[in-house]
């Protein structure tokens, strides 16, 4: 199994890329994120996984471990191949995913290309309590702050939940029928609750408005 991949990058193409280690090229699909960060004729190193099928060995590339770890956690939902997971990882950062999924928001989802309504659902359903973890011994010297996004620990990652669902969840369903998305809802709400833990459903929309009017969340 081809688990890294460090060379020069030769080519960069709609949804993969080639890179030419020692004379071999190694042709990888990736996300656009993953695929945005290459430019040809720069050495990089990249993480991957080979899948082997009986008629097929397909490799895909990644600019980091957590989106590695993504990669494999949302291939295990039905109806989740590798090329629908590429798709996800290219609109949403692995921060976002974990946004998403807190926020139960399909929305974020279906702007993935071949993710219909049904399948979002899936995913968040599946997904909502999940564990993502990275491991700390990727290579030898690894430094964890330059795999993980800067706001995460470098410990286990678990998908934050509310303390307060009920009126938290009202608070957004609100915003939601303002016009606001779910997600950018979601963000609002949590960061006035933590400041403002007491306050009811009504003071949590009002003070949400302000968060957006601010637009400083």
């Amino acid at each position: 199994m081809i688990a890294k991949l460090r060379g020069i990058v030769d080519t960069i193409g709609e949804d993969y890329c080639i890179i030419d280690v020692n004379g071999v090229g190694y042709l990888a699909s990736a996300s656009s994120r993953t695929l945005g960060s290459l430019n040809i004729g720069a050495e990089v190193s990249l993480q991957t996984i080979m899948i082997v099928r009986e008629d097929d060995i397909s490799l895909f590339a990644f600019a980091d471990a957590w989106e590695k770890e993504w990669f494999l956690t949302l291939t295990k939902v039905q109806g989740v191949g590798a090329k629908v997971c590429l798709s996800i990882l290219s609109v949403l950062t692995p921060q976002q995913l974990s946004q998403a999924l807190s926020a139960q928001d399909k929305a974020s989802f279906c702007r993935a290309s071949g993710v219909g309504p049904k399948l979002a659902a899936r995913i968040v359903s599946e997904l909502k309590d999940k564990i993502v973890t990275v491991p700390l011994n990727i290579t030898s010297g690894t430094n964890i702050s330059d795999v993980l996004p800067q706001e995460a620990p470098a410990q286990n990652f678990e998908l934050p939940k509310n303390q307060d669902y009920e009126k938290t969840e009202d608070a957004i369903s609100a915003l939601v029928n303002l016009g606001y998305q779910r997600l950018e809802a979601y963000k609002a709400v949590n960061r006035v609750l933590n400041n403002n833990p007491d306050a009811n459903v009504s003071e949590l929309i009002r003070l949400s408005l302000k968060e957006f009017a601010n637009k400083d969340f």
